[in-house]
């Protein structure tokens, strides 16, 4: 019995000790010209996009919710934040080519037909899930950005 009791009181004491290191927060500032929202030409692509994959892919992350303030989850989601924004920031999305926003459009209905995106992170806010109807704007966006980027030049 003692020896369950140091581990408990050791996982106790580390577990304590793991919520005095804090990850970086701060979101970097937004030129909302340069954002999404900005430059849609598809209705609903942008209001899709801030709801369901904002806060991973974008520099407007909120970090209110409880899950986010406890480690080691305030970790992983720190680093999750810094992967998708490295991956896709639709707060840049005037720094993209058309080639770049086509691509990133298809890997985004790809990933959210297969369930990829938003993930797990559906279980922790479940607002964030997607509808077939919130695929099909995000697929259709890929679509017309195909359309114009395949038009001939004049």
């Amino acid at each position: 019995m003692r020896r369950l009791e140091a581990v408990t009181i050791g996982f106790v004491v580390v577990f304590v000790a793991a919520q005095l290191i804090r990850p970086t927060r701060a979101n970097p500032p937004t030129d909302v010209t340069r954002t999404i929202r900005a430059h849609e030409t598809t209705t609903g692509l942008a209001t899709v996009l801030d709801r369901s994959c904002g806060d991973c892919h974008s520099n407007a992350t909120l970090s209110s919710t409880w899950y986010t303030q406890i480690a080691p989850l305030s970790w992983l989601m720190a680093h999750e934040v810094a992967e998708g924004r490295k991956a896709v920031n639709f707060s840049e999305w005037v720094a993209y080519s058309a080639t770049q926003q086509r691509t990133v459009l298809v890997a985004s209905c790809d990933d959210a037909k297969s369930g990829k995106m938003p993930g797990l992170y559906t279980f922790f806010k479940p607002d964030t899930r997607l509808s077939a109807q919130d695929i099909e704007t995000i697929c259709a966006a890929g679509r017309e950005i195909d359309a114009r980027t395949a038009e001939p030049s004049r």
